[in-house]
This record gives C-alpha cells, structure tokens and sequence, in this order.
C-alpha cells in the first residue's frame, strides 16, 4: 500500500508497511521467506511467483522508499554498490558518463574499471568546475552521476541547476543520496532521473544490514531497471528488506539526533588546535552552505577533518579512542571513525585520490546519537594525545 497521500515524511516513514496483512490483520508487515509462489493454475501467475522477481516484503520497502522520494518505481538490491552497478545496465559501448572526481571509492572504483573493460566512455570531473563541468556536457553523455554532499569531503553541487544543463543535452541524471536520506533531501523533486542509496546506512540505522535501493522519477526507466535486477540477479533478500523497513521508520527521528550531535562537534573540532580544516556544510564558510540551505532540509550527520601531523597523528587519535569506533560505513545509531585514504577510498588510485584532496591526514567521521558530552569527551582525548610526541 503507497504512502503518498501523506505530505509529512516522519508520517510516512513510520507508516511504511503498517496495517497492510491482508490475511490476519497484522499491525506490522509479515516477513516473507518463501521462495517461490504458487500459481493459481496453468499460466495464472499470481502477483509474486518467485522472489529473485519479486517479493512481498521487499516491495513494501522499494514502495516505502519511493514514496519517501516522491518517485514512481523502487528498487531493492542485495547492496548499494549494486544500485550503482543497475544503473550502468543503461549503458552501452559507444555511451558516455560523467562521474564526479570526488565521489565514493566504490563507486570510482566501479566506472573506472568498467570504462578500462570497454563497456562504456568515462569523464571524470570536477563538477564544482563549472568549466569543465560544461566541456563534459558538450560530449553529450548518457548519464551523469551526482554525489552531493560528496563521501567523504562534503562537497556539494546544485542539483537542481546540474541537472537542468544535463538534460539540455539528453542525458540522464543519478544521485547518490546515501549521505543525508530521503528525510534530509530528495534529488527526484529537484529534477533528477535516479535517486539511490546505500541502505545500510541511515535509512536502516542499525549497522545490522547491507543493501542498497534505487528510485526512478518516471514509470517506464523504473520498469526497465527492474527488469535488469531480475535478469541479472541482483534484488535484495527479504529478511534484509524486513529489517530495512523497520529501521526506516525511525529514520527521522534519528536523523533530528544525530544532525544536533553533528552540529555541536563540528563546532568542537573547528576551533581545535589539533585540526587543521574541517568539511562541514553547516558552516557559513562552507563553500556549499548556500546550496545546502537551498536544497537540503538539514546538514546531515557526516563530517571530515585534516589532522595535524599527518597520518602519524591519524593513527594515536585512533588508538586512543573509545567511544568511536574505527570501522567502515556510515549512519548507523554508534559512532563510527574512518581513514578514507586506506578504507573507503583505498581502491582509488593514489594521484586520483590526491586530486580529489583525499589526503593521508584526513579523517571522517559519522557523528552517533550517544549523549553528546560522551562523543565530544572521546574525541578531545584522542585529539589530544594524536600530538603528543
């Protein structure tokens, strides 16, 4: 059942699922573990027959998401990088794609070898480079992927007039939305073709799960990249879809703690003299404040910093930590430290890495929703022996 009659998005995320058994009235949605679905006779295909095409439970979640991102068609995959991978079955061998320079290891790591394999042209930019942004454009690529703010510096385009000058020249648009969620932005309001996430991350909350989903603006693309995830086998399971949508209806409420705890640190590392820079869009100074303003309905929780002492200095913070813990991913209810330059971002090559100002001194960190004064105390103790000699 869709929850687009519903304007308010906490309404909505707390809704998804609810009061939908059809069989025994259950207040929360069932699980469906099954496999495979009877037919009702010879070649009378109920609405599931088999769960790699379609799932009860998982549908609840792809429609929750959709309606979360105001678009027509969900798509629930086993992870995010196999969103990302779904989009590229758009494409063919004489197709262009422009993908920003500083977007998520994974998914640099993806359309750069993808290109090398000859499945499609890449470009590779800038796109704060308004300049070469416009010379990518005027090759007139397939698509173009968004990543705003961009993993892990923060950096942010306006989606909105991105992509405008995109479908000027036929091409479609996809946002990687991971970073602030449904609740915090909606790429498909702003124009976009493709909205995606790594669920593991906010929308589920937990750090207990790992998928992905894919929302299309327009019925017809959602159609045919729902056909590709069953060709190729890539939709997600449905205990995954189960625990995704449980998580989700928590998601705003999580977000509102985990923004005012971000807040309050970024604030706390800005005028430490253990940091060099800071990335945060919640500051004035941040070069895409007024595009966050403009396009976000919050800052979000994530955050990046340059250590002083460099990646010596890196390594005591980390050890001297106890709250945080150093770990992938991002989003979950802990807090999480990460070094994108051996972690997320390792499988960027070093000068690629460097032109995106992923330095061996940077540290980003998903802000948690533990009691702030226990978040801010851990921090300032591993700051301060990360300078000791």
């Amino acid at each position: 059942m869709s929850n687009a009659n519903i304007n308010n998005i906490t309404t909505s995320a707390v809704r998804a699922g609810i009061n939908t058994d059809k069989h025994h009235g259950a207040v929360v949605a069932p699980i469906h573990l099954s496999s495979t679905y009877s037919l009702k006779g010879f070649n009378e295909k109920r609405e599931f027959d088999y769960s790699r095409t379609g799932n009860p439970t998982r549908a609840l979640f792809a429609q929750a998401i959709a309606d979360l991102e105001q678009g027509s068609v969900g798509i629930v995959t086993s992870t995010g990088m196999s969103s990302v991978h779904l989009i590229c079955q758009l494409l063919s061998v004489e197709d262009l794609v422009v993908i920003p320079h500083d977007c998520y290891g994974g998914s640099f790591r993806l359309f750069t070898h993808l290109a090398k394999r000859g499945l499609f042209k890449l470009i590779v930019v800038d796109q704060n480079d308004q300049n070469a942004l416009a010379q990518a454009l005027a090759q007139k690529p397939k698509l173009v992927l968004l990543e705003s703010p961009s993993n892990p510096l923060l950096r942010l385009v306006d989606i909105e007039e991105v992509t405008k000058a995109c479908h000027k020249v036929g091409a479609l648009v996809a946002v990687d939305n991971t970073f602030l969620s449904p609740a915090l932005q909606q790429p498909l309001t702003l124009g976009a073709d493709i909205v995606f996430h790594s669920t593991t991350k906010y929308i589920n909350g937990h750090s207990d799960v790992v998928g992905g989903v894919l929302v299309t603006k327009e019925q017809e693309l959602g159609e045919e990249l729902a056909w590709w995830a069953n060709c190729i086998g890539i939709t997600g399971s449905a205990f995954d879809s189960f625990l995704a949508l449980r998580g989700l209806k928590t998601l705003p409420v999580r977000i509102k703690q985990h923004q005012k705890n971000a807040e309050q640190v970024a604030a706390f590392l800005k005028g430490h003299p253990a940091i060099d820079a800071v990335y945060y869009p919640g500051f004035e100074d941040h070069p895409g404040h007024d595009i966050a303003k403009k396009q976000q309905a919050g800052f979000g929780a994530m955050l990046s910093f340059d250590v002083k002492g460099g990646v010596e200095a890196v390594k005591k913070l980390f050890a001297n930590l106890t709250l945080f813990t150093l770990a992938q991913s991002l989003g979950g209810v802990e807090s999480l430290i990460n070094h994108p330059p051996t972690m997320t971002h390792a499988g960027m090559e070093e000068a690629a890495r460097l032109e995106a100002g992923i330095t061996d001194s940077l540290v980003r960190i998903s802000v948690g929703i533990e009691d702030i004064a226990d978040i801010l105390a851990d921090l300032a103790h591993g700051l301060e022996q990360s300078q000791k000699a």
